[in-house]
């Protein structure tokens, strides 16, 4: 565990975990290290997610894309308002359908309802509202007003991802 912790941590290399290792009389392999973490980083990131803070009851939710082997992505993601992580979820569409999968998965997990979900004002999110009852007041980041977020250069591309291409990530 404590290799599987440096190389987290601090970022070394497995070369570097498996010098660490020998200075200190245990003789393994780079390959053994990268074993390790393969075997024990999921379980070690469940272990630290219960010593998380309490999710608040204000939750920030947007969604973008990204582009994950070659094809867009929708990206939805929650943030509460002390900046913890609620959920995230990637989908291929962005529609009420995946919004509604976004919600019910994330008040599943924490098994607690916010009182107020801020979003930047997405079509897909009041569609979605109605079906999790026991979703709070939905709201806009725009003090309540429907305006659009994006950029005008983003906009005259189209709403689809395939026609952002050409517009965002050019340097990437």
């Amino acid at each position: 565990m404590v290799a599987v912790r440096r190389y987290r941590r601090y970022g070394l290399s497995y070369r570097d975990v498996d010098e660490l290792l020998a200075e200190r009389g245990v003789e393994v392999d780079h390959v053994t290290v990268y074993r390790w973490v393969q075997r024990f980083s999921p379980l070690l990131a469940e272990a630290a997610r219960f010593c998380r803070h309490s999710p608040g009851d204000r939750w920030f939710v947007d969604e973008t894309y990204v582009k994950v082997n070659g094809a867009w992505r929708y990206l939805y993601r929650a943030v509460d308002q002390y900046g913890q992580v609620i959920d995230v979820l990637v989908a291929a569409s962005r529609d009420a359908a995946a919004a509604r999968r976004f919600f019910r998965r994330a008040l599943a997990t924490l098994k607690v309802t916010p009182a107020e979900v801020v979003t930047d004002a997405a079509a897909v999110y009041p569609a979605s509202a109605g079906l999790p009852r026991t979703l709070g007041q939905m709201t806009t980041s725009f003090g309540g007003t429907l305006r659009p977020c994006r950029t005008a250069s983003i906009a005259a591309a189209g709403t689809r991802p395939e026609a952002m291409s050409s517009t965002v990530g050019a340097n990437h």
